[in-house]
């Protein structure tokens, strides 16, 4: 139903979920506070344009799934990823430009939330370091934004201060190297950047070089060092795109945007390793149309993993084994909906 009312406004990039309340306990806070209301704000990226002007934001009853009509939150050029602060006052949206500040690259920008409203207040700006920063996340301690940058093939963090604005990068890795695809591959394209549950390793999954990078995170000091073993390789021209825990923390996966895949790894929390566990692919058998996938979840519960496709317009669903990680399909469903380049699932699990 999101997906279908938002359609009008552009190319939505993602749905964060914030509970309409100020999220400052963890998890289970969240799904509590979320029960006692009954509802969610739902904060959309966009790309911009004659349709859209930045971010949107609706609130949606839980229970019956039903939404009230979006609303322009807070402008802003070409918004498309969006992070929540775990204090829920904050929002941080990339500007996936490459001219940002008469420089060769995007951007982040802050915003306050009025959690009575859902409305956006730009704090300040900071340059991303490199060019079309595509994701971003706040690490758990809430002291960092971390950023990936698709077009110029680098990541950066950037430290938050107590007020929520952003300083500038006190991290930046440049990454080098190319793969199989000459159109595609043809240098690093790093497509996002996720942290493990104990704030200690950064994993970035750089489609151009069919990598997921894995680096030594110290939040206190803002930087990246990279991991020994310094990355988990996938097959040749696979494209990694978005990365996904599950809760367990035992168990990782990344969706391949080029290969149609979805790869399953171990997970050694001590050293930060990926271990390859899988491959399968989100498409039915013998479906041979253009696709490319987009964004991969874990259900809350552990027990279900989904990606889209954009192209056969559907999300796979897969169930996990709890013991060994491996996935098995479910089904293939349709997204009623053209291009589900993102999706979220609520707090609650429902």
């Amino acid at each position: 139903m999101a997906q279908r009312r938002l359609q009008g406004m552009g190319s939505s990039c993602l749905v964060a979920l914030l509970v309409a309340v100020s999220i400052s306990d963890g998890r289970g806070q969240q799904v509590k506070d979320t029960q006692q209301r009954g509802k969610l704000m739902v904060y959309v990226g966009t790309y911009t344009g004659t349709k859209s002007k930045g971010i949107y934001v609706f609130e949606m009853d839980y229970t019956s799934g039903a939404v009230s009509p979006a609303r322009l939150a807070g402008e802003a050029i070409h918004p498309s990823f969006l992070a929540i602060h775990p204090n829920g006052r904050f929002l941080y949206a990339v500007g996936e430009v490459s001219d940002f500040a008469g420089k060769k690259s995007g951007g982040v920008s802050a915003f306050a939330i009025d959690a009575s409203t859902g409305h956006l207040t730009l704090l300040n700006q900071q340059s991303s370091g490199g060019a079309g920063p595509c994701h971003l996340v706040v690490d758990n301690a809430g002291k960092n934004v971390l950023v990936a940058n698709y077009g110029g093939g680098s990541v950066a963090v950037l430290p938050i201060q107590a007020d929520g604005t952003l300083r500038e990068a006190s991290c930046f890795i440049q990454h080098t190297g190319k793969s199989v695809n000459p159109q595609r591959q043809e240098a690093p394209h790093a497509h996002s950047i996720n942290l493990d549950a104990a704030n200690r390793f950064a994993f970035v999954a750089d489609l151009g070089l069919d990598k997921v990078l894995i680096y030594r995170f110290d939040a206190a000091k803002g930087t990246l060092t990279p991991n020994d073993p310094p990355a988990a390789t996938v097959a040749p021209g696979a494209g990694p795109r978005h990365f996904a825990f599950h809760p367990s923390g035992r168990y990782a996966y990344v969706i391949n945007e080029m290969g149609n895949t979805v790869t399953a790894f171990h997970y050694d929390a001590q050293k930060g390793i990926l271990t390859e566990i899988q491959t399968l692919s989100t498409l039915p058998q013998g479906y041979t149309d253009v696709s490319h996938t987009a964004e991969v979840q874990v259900h809350p519960s552990g027990k279900f993993l989904y990606g889209s496709n954009r192209g056969h317009d559907s999300i796979a669903i897969y169930s996990i084994d709890q013991n060994t990680g491996r996935l098995s399909l479910v089904n293939i469903v349709s997204t009623q909906g053209k291009t589900p380049r993102n999706f979220g699932i609520d707090p609650t699990g429902t």
